[in-house]
């Protein structure tokens, strides 16, 4: 009985959370495997992967939390015919508590090639995203609180982001801002009205060759949102044989996570995250997972020399 009391009041902590991120800035979704799912935010990424690419990601947050996060997303892009220019598309489903929020964009992307074979890239992501907001689905009782009395329906929201991503064959470096419309929420609510805050995202990684049959790579991704401490995620992973890999990550003071992916075929990869919670909703949660699966389309056999490892 004390264990439901708990968990009843932990999820109440959450819907407040969820209450808060929408009056005041509806965070965007967050992926452990970053390092896959690049596009999503960061439009300059479209066509750097040198071929047709597709990524599925299926994340569950906090299993256990009644009303915890749930985030689909699923992107494709690649470069045109000159390869300086690349394009893609994505989409973003996120869940939250009586919230769904799907985000759906365009990207475009215009590569200068350097010296050296480095290469600078600057990306465009323009599209809506919707909200929806359900209270019967965990209610508050609160019959003089109009913002907890009245559905929120297909809501369109326009974005606009930029970014720019700096990378060789053996790594990279990016920055990115994916909306800078401050949109407002809760229009006919004038005393309740509030805005998106700017989110900022940060991405590097380098890939050091160990042995002709492993490579390893450190990389990192820092989110920074005004009026929010700084998220940093550090993760290293290793490729072993050109088929699995194998690593760790850490996203500071939330979570410690363990990481690993199968090169099914040349084309196909599938790569699966498990977190552990490391702050007080680990007393309430069995971790989150994580499913990503990718496939490139095979280049000539002359520029295809091993799988790509980010």
């Amino acid at each position: 009985m004390k264990l439901n009391i708990q968990i009843k009041n932990t999820y109440c902590l959450l819907l407040i959370s969820f209450i808060t991120n929408v009056m005041n800035a509806q965070q965007d979704p967050e992926y452990t495997q970053y390092m896959y799912n690049t596009m999503t935010v960061n439009a300059a990424y479209a066509g750097s992967a040198g071929t047709l690419e597709a990524i599925l990601l299926h994340r569950s947050q906090w299993v256990g939390i009644e009303g915890a996060p749930e985030t689909q997303a699923f992107a494709i892009h690649a470069p045109l015919s000159n390869e300086r220019v690349g394009l893609g598309l994505s989409a973003v489903n996120d869940k939250l508590g009586p919230s769904n929020e799907l985000f759906l964009d365009g990207n475009f992307s215009y590569t200068i090639p350097l010296a050296y074979d480095k290469k600078l890239a600057f990306g465009l992501k323009a599209g809506v995203r919707m909200l929806n907001v359900d209270w019967s689905k965990g209610r508050f009782n609160n019959p003089i609180d109009p913002v907890l009395n009245e559905n929120i329906s297909n809501n369109f929201k326009p974005s606009l982001g930029a970014g720019i991503y700096y990378y060789s064959d053996k790594w990279y470096f990016g920055a990115s801002v994916p909306n800078f419309i401050r949109n407002d929420y809760y229009d006919d609510v004038q005393e309740a009205v509030n805005r998106d805050r700017f989110h900022y995202f940060f991405i590097g990684g380098y890939v050091f060759d160990i042995s002709d049959n492993l490579k390893f790579k450190p990389a990192f991704l820092v989110k920074a949102v005004s009026g929010a401490p700084l998220s940093y995620d550090l993760s290293a992973n290793f490729l072993i044989h050109e088929k699995f890999t194998a690593g760790a990550s850490y996203r500071w003071d939330d979570s410690v996570s363990a990481l690993a992916g199968f090169q099914v075929t040349k084309s196909i990869f599938i790569g699966y995250a498990f977190d552990y919670t490391v702050s007080d909703l680990n007393k309430y949660n069995d971790g989150s997972h994580e499913i990503i699966l990718r496939f490139q389309m095979q280049k000539k056999s002359s520029q295809m020399k091993s799988p790509r490892f980010f």
